[in-house]
């Protein structure tokens, strides 16, 4: 009978926990499931961009079947009310669960900390649901605000506040800071009316950071329009309220939307199995050296619900998603030891290499290194280190797949230029304006084609002399002697020179020979050796290969044209268009006339086809053929 492995949660470390899993245990009979009360993983670390409009909602969530698609891990959407521990069965609100090994990564909720109204009346933000909703419920503000004449109805539609400054309550603020000017002119609400506050007990914002960080960061808060209320508690949320206390004084804003980012709890799940197991710090499980809930050799912790000081250290292993990453690792390799009886246990010893916050799209601090060696970056490139971050980490959990999902939403499809890249990347002109030059280029192609039909190149060898030409020209150039006047040149580069002076040449390491030379025209050529010696081992070998490849020249040049015209599989066609010219530069060089083609076709690498063209058609039935292909869902190697 196969060991039944069951995963609670799928959050950061249940995914990962699942994935290595399956790697490791497939050729061995074991049954893993994960049982979540979503279909998909949510990223909580960028649930604020969502919140404030910058990213589309899809962006922070992937689906539990493209992740594990041709894996052996089974997902089940329910949520878990109780368990059997001793009998190793859990029971969910549509089925029962038996297992032989459970690992609870369940994660955290939301903590109100006893403050009356606070979980009626605000707004938390720690789910894909909570995103959405504050991201709704802020633009619903502008929307009623711009009705109301009251002046104080008015305003406190237009309060938005706040509450904790640590990572994700700082991150929140940026981002909504970042984005109110955005509300302000599309609704026509003047500036000053609106007001964000950000309040916490906190002496600093984010006070893990280094203080002169910390002090960073509470600088480009203010200078965004968020006003800091620290060192000050939240005694109370209305239903368009909130009471702030500061030592003796206490005082009530009317706001219409209060957003909860002061901290976390165990999840339900994890304190329903609390009640069973060794727990600590609001609701997390204690765990012994391999992360096994204390007394237990059959259930694992990971995640948030780790409660587990490593050795030479006071404190407990933070809730940070570096934490979930080592734990899902070490968790897989015990678990496979547990179900193969082979190899040796690890005892968890975690390496943190810094933190780092995200106040808007444009601005970050990050402290970051090895313990003993951490140093500050500057904003830009802690930002581009947190992209690349969130790279690795959508490697491990879909595949190259989810990167390119994440760059498109983070540049590509940023069009109110809220990243450290600005607009400059995001799209902005409709491709019908690429359709005249598509077509235009397309038949340049057939002309060069169907002229090299009329010159016999499907007859008789002609490719020494058209090398011959092209380089006699350019020695001719190089010795200080008259060009060539070349018919064959003429026709390789676009141009015929009656002579010519060198602008540059350079000789780099032997491998590349690079020389711009001007005659009636710029001429550019770069020699490549590997280059050479294929011309002149393979290609001029004989008359037979020179026919071969003289053909398949023709062919290429025709089938470009026909490709571009009718926009059918543009991407491929202009990409192979880029890959002759390259050709042509390493051996005849290319005419200034004529690098405007390397330009267009750059320009038209992608979705040239997609309007006005059969590419609108075919590309969509293309994909949702290869996207079925076993092979592909499992190595994600599909656009979607």
């Amino acid at each position: 009978m196969p060991k039944r492995i069951v995963i609670l949660g799928g959050g950061y470390a249940g995914v990962l926990t699942a994935k290595k899993l399956a790697k490791k245990l497939k050729k061995h009979e074991v049954e893993i499931t994960l049982v979540d009360k979503n279909p998909f993983h949510t990223l909580l670390t960028e649930l604020h961009e969502v919140a404030a409009g910058r990213v589309e909602e899809d962006a922070v969530k992937i689906p539990f079947a493209k992740i594990f698609a041709g894996r052996k891990v089974k997902t089940v959407l329910d949520r878990i009310v109780s368990a059997d521990l001793d009998g190793k069965v859990l029971k969910g609100e549509q089925a029962e669960y038996p297992y032989d090994f459970l690992v609870v990564a369940s994660g955290s909720r939301p903590a109100y900390f006893g403050v009356e109204g606070a979980q009626r009346y605000a707004l938390p933000l720690w789910s894909y649901q909570d995103a959405v909703r504050v991201r709704e419920q802020v633009r619903s503000c502008f929307r009623q605000a711009v009705c109301i004449a009251d002046p104080e109805k008015r305003r406190e539609k237009l309060t938005f506040c706040v509450v904790g400054a640590g990572f994700t309550g700082a991150e929140t603020a940026g981002e909504l800071a970042e984005y109110l000017p955005f509300l302000c002119e599309e609704f026509g609400v003047s500036r000053e009316e609106v007001r964000l506050l950000c309040a916490d007990l906190l002496e600093r914002p984010v006070p893990v950071l280094p203080e002169k960080l910390s002090a960073k960061v509470e600088r480009r808060l203010k200078r965004m329009g968020c006003k800091l209320y620290l060192r000050t508690n939240v005694s109370r949320v209305g239903e368009n309220s909130i009471t702030f206390k500061t030592g003796e004084k206490e005082w009530t804003e009317q706001a219409a939307t209060v957003i909860w980012t002061a901290g976390v709890e165990g999840s339900s799940t994890a304190q329903m199995l609390g009640q069973r197991l060794p727990s600590a710090g609001r609701g997390r499980l204690k765990t012994d050296e391999y992360l096994r809930a204390e007394g237990r050799e059959d259930i694992y912790v990971a995640g948030d619900n780790i409660f587990y000081v490593p050795k030479g250290e006071e404190r407990p292993a933070p809730q940070m998603v570096e934490n979930a990453e080592h734990a899902a690792d070490l968790i897989a390799h015990n678990l496979c030891c547990d179900v193969t009886g082979k190899g040796e246990k690890e005892v968890y010893k975690p390496v943190f290499h810094g933190v780092m916050v995200s106040v808007g799209g444009r601005y970050a601090a990050a402290h970051v290194g090895f313990p003993g060696r951490m140093f500050s970056l500057p904003s830009f490139f802690a930002m581009l280190v947190k992209h690349l971050i969130n790279v690795v980490y959508y490697i491990q959990v879909a595949g190259w797949n989810q990167v390119l999902t994440y760059i498109r939403h983070e540049f590509f499809s940023m069009r109110s230029r809220r990243s450290v890249l600005g607009g400059h990347f995001a799209a902005r002109t409709p491709n019908f304006w690429l359709v005249p030059l598509r077509v235009y280029l397309g038949i340049y192609w057939l002309v060069e084609g169907f002229k090299k039909l009329g010159e016999g190149w499907l007859r008789q060898p002609r490719l020494s002399g058209f090398f011959g030409g092209a380089d006699q020209f350019f020695d001719s150039v190089l010795n200080g002697g008259a060009g060539v006047s070349s018919a064959t040149a003429a026709n390789s580069a676009g141009a015929a020179a009656s002579s010519g002076e060198v602008v540059f040449h350079y000789d780099i390491l032997g491998v590349f020979d690079a020389l711009l030379v001007h005659g009636d025209d710029y001429a550019f050529r770069l020699k490549f050796s590997p280059m050479d010696w294929f011309v002149n081992r393979v290609i001029l070998a004989s008359e037979g290969t020179q026919l071969f490849f003289q053909i398949l020249v023709v062919v290429s040049e025709l089938v470009i044209g026909f490709s571009l015209i009718f926009g059918l599989f543009t991407f491929l066609s202009n990409a192979y268009a880029l890959g002759l010219q390259a050709m042509f530069i390493m051996t005849t060089g290319l005419y200034m006339s004529t690098w405007w083609m390397i330009f267009a076709h750059i320009a038209l690498l992608f979705g040239a086809g997609a309007v006005l063209g059969l590419d609108y058609y075919a590309l969509p039935a293309l994909k949702r053929w290869w996207s079925r292909l076993p092979f592909v869902k499992k190595w994600y190697i599909y656009n979607s």
